[in-house]
């Protein structure tokens, strides 16, 4: 381990009438910029001077100094744009010239931008557009980013640092999925941007256990979800599989042990719209509608069921009795002849709907009744993929996408994830030894 001392030497110019505390911290941060540069041009100096004696010291003769880089090798870092004339040194058997300095410490060839400078943009551009992103940046720390060099930074940051890991060592018991349409650059049969799936899944552990993100899809289908989530998860340790009860899903996902639970708020939801199909217009609808809505177990909610007990066995089992006489009786009032898929749509939501039920009478635990928690985790990103975002590549919004997963829902792992991102060498350390100040 080598030691690099560097001694600082500060003038602080403070008005007679003293200074007050907003100023001193503003004056400070405005100062940093400097600070950092006079720092980092002292140790690349130490470092190249070092890497330069080595290199003569190994090879006696060979080497001789050849001056300095005529203009500056910039870099764009977090405190803005550092310039500094590299020491060349002339190889006399292949008659090249070399930097030592840059092999030493790993400066990248033809980039102004290293990746340190980029934590900034990569971070907003989470939430904002990538033009908001780099001109917020640059009026902050003065980084000069591109566009179009954020989007390389975090098309490479996606890729290398944010794949989905191998979890079947979790026990996940529970899977939650959905979907919603995004619109592509891609254009369709009619000129428009293409409009395809992004589907996303959860899944928790317990039944009072936060749902987790553990994959995103964009244009895939549940069959081909199905095969990366067996890659990735113990899928047959799964038993109930939640959803919005969408075309696919079950057939899809549902393996042998598992059971679906359908969301109820969508349930109620989707209703009209089936109706509709079967060629009924909203007032017609109403005598359906109110059918469903009195069928008690449609009315529960979350709170209401953490209320019951095991002793309250006889009061459950006659809720779910009165739900199952009420769909009996719904479908009963749907005739096969008039009203197809309405008849269809409630046998299936009395079947998928109710499974709460039957996990209570065997566990004891009543699990989730809709869909809310991915519902949730889709809003934080919604408004920036269609309002902000509006058209992207399929390959520019899945990596922006796992950032975002990083970013916004594991917050707590980011710094962990941009060390590693920058390869943080913890032996190299940077200590403040010692303050001192005299008035002049």
């Amino acid at each position: 381990m080598n030691d690099l001392c560097i001694e600082l030497t500060l003038n602080v110019q403070i008005p007679e009438k003293g200074a007050k505390i907003n100023n001193i911290v503003y004056q400070l941060r405005q100062f940093m910029s400097q600070l950092f540069f006079a720092l980092l041009r002292a140790i690349f100096s130490a470092i190249e001077e070092k890497a330069i004696e080595t290199l003569k010291a190994s090879f006696p003769g060979r080497y001789v100094k050849n001056g300095r880089r005529a203009k500056p090798r910039q870099i764009r870092t977090a405190y803005g744009l550092f310039g500094y004339r590299l020491a060349r040194v002339l190889d006399k058997e292949t008659k090249k010239t070399v930097s030592p300095l840059s092999e030493a410490i790993g400066l990248p060839a033809y980039r102004r931008h290293i990746e340190e400078s980029g934590e900034g943009g990569i971070g907003l551009v989470c939430h904002l557009s990538y033009r908001k992103s780099v001109k917020e940046v640059d009026r902050i720390i003065g980084t000069d980013m591109s566009k179009s060099t954020l989007h390389r930074e975090v098309q490479r940051f996606g890729q290398e640092m944010c794949q989905w890991p191998d979890m079947k060592n979790i026990p996940y018991r529970y899977l939650m999925v959905d979907g919603t349409k995004v619109r592509l650059q891609e254009a369709d049969d009619k000129g428009h941007g293409k409009k395809v799936e992004m589907r996303w899944a959860l899944a928790s552990r317990a039944e009072n256990e936060k749902f987790e993100l553990v994959g995103i899809w964009i244009d895939k289908s549940w069959k081909q979800i199905r095969e990366d989530l067996g890659r990735r998860l113990n899928y047959s340790k799964l038993e109930v599989l939640f959803s919005d009860g969408g075309p696919g899903i079950v057939e899809g996902l549902l393996d042998p042990g598992m059971r679906p639970q359908r969301c109820m708020w969508h349930g109620k939801r989707d209703f009209p719209y089936v109706l509709y199909r079967d060629h009924l217009k909203k007032p017609q609808q109403e005598p359906f509608k109110e059918k469903l809505k009195s069928i008690p177990g449609m009315n529960l909610k979350q709170a209401d069921l953490e209320r019951l007990s095991a002793e309250d066995f006889e009061k459950v089992e006659q809720l779910a009795e009165k739900t199952k006489q009420g769909f009996t009786e719904l479908i009963e009032a749907l005739s096969e002849d008039k009203y197809p898929n309405a008849r269809t749509y409630i046998k299936n939501l009395s079947k998928e709907v109710t499974t709460f039920f039957d996990f209570w009478f065997e566990n004891g635990v009543w699990i989730p009744l809709t869909t809310n928690a991915i519902e949730s985790a889709f809003s934080q990103v919604k408004n920036r993929i269609w309002a902000v975002g509006k058209r992207w590549s399929e390959s520019g919004l899945m990596n922006w996408l796992k950032v975002v997963v990083h970013k916004v829902f594991y917050p707590d792992s980011w710094d962990r994830l941009w060390a590693k991102y920058l390869d943080i060498n913890s032996a190299l350390k940077i200590d403040l030894l010692e303050v001192c100040y005299q008035w002049v």
